[in-house]
């Protein structure tokens, strides 16, 4: 399968119509699909007759849109007009969507086609994806590992060639950790930068504070040609903010952070491999890496627990929100609460004024060198029900500090793979100061141009009997 950038030259050029390039897609699903269970609805008639649409425009010498008829997937707690916006959760199986979100009708402006619905976790509060809606999703790479999530269901969708572009959400690294899982890129926007909603619904604060909507796609070139057409509305949206998507000019050679040990923390042999080999393509790029460690990091995982706990209502399993949740994610919140509790640490007297001094440092921090190259988690994508053991998972939050700070901070982040260990790819994260996703975006482009891409792939043999499927 193409990227969506050559896709796009494709059909501009006639050598290929929209709507063969969406065909292409529904096959693949067709065979794919029922072995990974990353999508949970296919708009095949909507996408076909999309397709045609940008079609007859390109022979009508009309423009489409630069985004051309490519097709996107869309999470399930992302609304999709005409269809159900269930948030993985069984009770909102025919929750329908009467218009797009904000970022989604961009989209559609710019060309591009709403092709199915992917998997979450119920109300995206899980590290794994699986509900009891739609079950589990399946990571392509092991059938024995999580595809991460709460995203997980665009992660893999995208990296097994479903399609080249996935629409998620990040509210605790949930589009950075699938990509670490499943070996695709991401982008965290910074708050603000999309709008995450046109006021019909209520949002908690904390979810309006700590969650973002991105793009996954198996090319940093990809993930820019989407953000630059989800940024443009407001939506109704009170955080959004207007800020040109590309910042003034920095001292070169550009400076990066890379965080090796983040909080004192042990991290994996592979994660620390994936940090020194973009390190080392930084470098060829013509960056200047130097090892250093965060600022207040363990205080600010402290604060973004607090603040979701205090501002997020997290508590899935209380009445009348414990009759809607399956049995699986009841148990997996009976078993995490008491340790989400512990990660809140020292209470403070108001967790909003320790963030912005937490804020403070890092924008000093930033001042001196404009990027960090970090872990997303410090550890490898997990083996199935790990996170439902409180030995296993009491460590969980220290591995995910360096992904929830940015959170906390409302920064922009890419996830860019780096390469595969022992049968698993992994990732890093390139962060930058609030605004500057386009150093982000530079960042991780230098480094997926000096690798050869491992995506997309086929689902390891260990998923199914019949792995003959094949890549385009």
């Amino acid at each position: 399968m193409l990227s969506a950038t050559e896709l796009v030259r494709q059909i501009r050029t006639g050598q290929v119509s929209s709507r063969e390039v969406v065909q292409a897609h529904l096959h693949r699903i067709d065979e794919i699909n029922p072995v990974v269970n990353a999508l949970t609805a296919v708009l095949d008639e909507q996408a076909l007759a999309a397709a045609d649409a940008v079609d007859q425009a390109l022979r009508c010498g009309e423009e489409p849109g630069p985004l051309c008829g490519i097709p996107v997937t869309v999470k399930e707690n992302v609304d999709v007009a005409g269809s159900a916006t269930t948030q993985g959760i069984a009770a909102l199986r025919d929750a329908i969507a009467t218009q797009d979100a904000p970022h989604i009708a961009e989209l559609r402006a710019a060309g591009a086609i709403p092709i199915a619905r992917t998997n979450m976790p119920e109300f995206g509060m899980r590290w794994h994806t699986t509900n009891g809606l739609h079950g589990a999703t399946r990571n392509p790479w092991s059938a024995e590992h999580t595809p991460g999530g709460s995203s997980g269901g665009d992660a893999v969708a995208v990296a097994t060639g479903l399609a080249p572009l996935g629409l998620g959400t990040d509210g605790a690294g949930s589009l950075r950790w699938p990509a670490q899982c499943c070996g695709v890129a991401a982008l965290k926007p910074s708050l603000g930068r999309v709008a995450q909603s046109d006021g019909r619904r209520p949002t908690p604060f904390a979810f309006q504070l700590l969650g973002v909507h991105g793009p996954i796609a198996r090319h940093v070139d990809d993930l820019r040609l989407a953000f630059t057409h989800i940024c443009a509305s407001d939506g109704g949206d009170p955080w959004h903010a207007p800020v040109p998507l590309n910042g003034p000019p920095v001292s070169r050679p550009i400076r990066v952070s890379m965080v090796t040990a983040p909080g004192g923390i042990d991290i994996h042999p592979a994660v620390r491999h994936a940090l020194r080999r973009a390190a080392d393509l930084l470098t060829d790029a013509g960056y200047v890496v130097e090892e250093c460690d965060a600022p207040a990091l363990e205080r600010a995982a402290e604060i973004y627990t607090q603040i979701m706990a205090s501002y997020g209502r997290v508590q899935r399993t209380q009445p009348p929100v414990k009759t809607v949740v399956s049995d699986d994610f009841a148990r997996f919140w009976q078993v995490y609460e008491p340790i989400w509790t512990q990660a809140q640490g020292e209470p403070t007297f108001d967790p909003m004024m320790e963030r912005a001094a937490i804020a403070r440092v890092w924008s000093d921090w930033f001042g001196r060198t404009p990027l960090v190259l970090a872990p997303i988690r410090t550890q490898p994508a997990f083996v199935l029900g790990c996170d439902l053991d409180p030995v296993w998972l009491s460590d969980f939050p220290a591995t995910m500090r360096l992904a929830v700070a940015v959170n906390l901070l409302g920064l922009p982040a890419v996830a860019i793979p780096t390469g595969e260990t022992d049968g698993l790819p992994h990732a890093v994260q390139v962060i930058g100061p609030r605004f500057r996703e386009d150093l982000c975006l530079d960042a991780a482009a230098a480094i997926d141009a000096r690798i050869p891409p491992f995506t997309p792939i086929n689902p390891h043999p260990n998923l199914a009997s019949n792995s003959s499927a094949t890549v385009a």
